[in-house]
């Protein structure tokens, strides 16, 4: 990184003061905070200041911003050596900024800055002509098209020290120059061809409620073995490898593990040993003291230890439930609270993801909505040439409403007239199976066209 220090003394100017011009735009910057906020703008004043001083901030204008704001010094010259975006030093008429962040960095960063060094010398100096100076800077943004470089307000990306020093030569003889990538990548897209989210199916609403199907055929490929495996093997470490009843804290003295059912289990022997069912099936005695008991003592017969003696489930097992396999469907309760239309909705796009997979990938609209339902009636034109405005159904919009006139749809009482095979074709010409039930068209048509009471 470079040093952040202001140039010296013999090349700061003795006054700076903004041009009539900004010193306005600045008022409006300012203008835009709070009473007591101003410092708010101290960003976009020194900016405008860099840009009026020809490219880099002197001491005065760090002080002229500071003045205008009611901020110290010190406040505006912390934020001005913290941006590397504010030049410290003068630059060149072309400032290079190279990005030396690690993606940059491993893509060929190094090289770049190499030429540099080579062709300019050292970062922060300019070019014996005026033309250029270069500085390492960190992460400008740009990291899929690295390495990259920013020249004054561009950027140039996806850059090899050969191709670096042709836009150096271009720039220097004012050629015209390519901004972005300098290998023909379009925005971000991956290096080379475009191999992933290609099938169209993930755009066009075919793929609607394909993960349920993939997610039953999951369930049905798992076996018992699997589904009880990881119950089983927390067994076996409970009885091979039993837990002190206490922990030892420290102490010396190592203690034998509890006596646990589950490691009497594993030595052959019953689980509850004799004694503790004799306790627990005692009546009216507390079991941590072995007194007569008393007239209001409560009796011991829905204890856990009295249930298990009696062979019947104890508590934590009453109203148990099979854990289902991580890998399973879960069970959709009866009752969601969904409302009759998204029932329907999600009726109608589970029907038509299974019959839709049968089709080619690139069926068109057409062919698809034929394979699920039947095409509703249209007019050649509106009636009397005047069509309703399709767009007061929640849920169409202008593009819809355009889509529905191409099918001969003009008016609200077609759509209050489609059957259910119509919604179906409809809904799936439109790539939203589903949603014409879910936000109730025919009903909102039929609303729309009934005569004004």
């Amino acid at each position: 990184m470079a040093n952040r220090r202001l140039a010296p003394a013999s090349e700061q100017p003795e006054s700076f003061a903004f041009s009539p011009e900004n010193a306005e735009w600045a008022k409006t910057q300012i203008a835009k905070y709070p009473e007591g906020r101003q410092a708010s703008a101290v960003i976009s004043l020194l900016w405008r200041a860099q840009e009026q001083n020809g490219g880099w901030l002197p001491r005065a204008a760090i002080e002229a911003v500071a003045a205008e704001l009611g901020m110290p010094n010190i406040r505006v010259l912390e934020v001005a050596t913290f941006y590397t975006m504010f030049a410290l030093e003068p630059v060149g008429r072309f400032w290079i900024q190279v990005c030396g962040t690690v993606p940059c960095d491993s893509c060929g960063a190094r090289g770049l800055k190499e030429m540099l060094q080579a062709r300019l010398g050292p970062p922060g100096h300019v070019s014996a002509d005026g033309t250029f100076s270069w500085l390492e800077v960190e992460c400008l943004g740009a990291c899929c098209n690295a390495p990259m470089v920013q020249i004054n307000q561009d950027y140039y990306e996806d850059l090899t020290p050969e191709s670096l020093g042709q836009l150096m030569d271009d720039l220097a003889a004012g050629r015209p120059v390519k901004v972005g990538s300098q290998t023909g990548r379009v925005s971000s897209e991956p290096q080379g061809a475009v191999n992933t989210l290609t099938d169209p199916t993930l755009f066009d609403g075919s793929r609607v409620g394909a993960w349920r199907k993939r997610f039953e055929e999951a369930g049905k490929v798992e076996t018992p073995a699997a589904q009880t495996g990881e119950a089983a093997s927390g067994t076996q470490q409970a009885a091979e490898n039993p837990k002190p009843a206490r922990p030892d804290v420290g102490r010396p003295i190592e203690r034998p593990a509890s006596d646990a059912p589950a490691q009497r289990a594993a030595n052959g022997e019953t689980p509850v040993k004799a004694e503790d069912r004799a306790d627990a099936a005692e009546r009216g005695r507390s079991t941590a003291k072995h007194g007569s008991a008393r007239p209001g003592d409560a009796d011991v017969l829905d204890s856990p230890a009295k249930r298990v003696a009696e062979g019947e489930p104890a508590a934590g097992d009453q109203g148990h439930q099979d854990v289902p396999a991580r890998d399973a469907v879960p069970q959709q309760p009866e009752a969601s609270g969904a409302s009759a239309g998204e029932v329907a909705a999600e009726a109608e796009e589970a029907r038509i993801a299974g019959a839709l997979a049968a089709l080619p990938k690139d069926a068109s609209p057409e062919r698809k909505a034929d394979a699920v339902g039947k095409r509703p009636p249209g007019l050649d034109a509106a009636r009397a040439g005047k069509p309703d405005d399709l767009t007061r159904i929640t849920g169409v919009g202008p593009g819809n409403s355009q889509r529905l006139n191409g099918l001969g749809i003009y008016h609200f009482d077609q759509i209050a007239a489609w059957s259910r095979d119509e919604i179906t074709w409809v809904g799936t010409y439109l790539a939203f199976p589903g949603r014409i039930d879910r936000e109730n068209w025919v009903g909102q048509a039929k609303a729309l066209s009934a005569p004004a009471q």
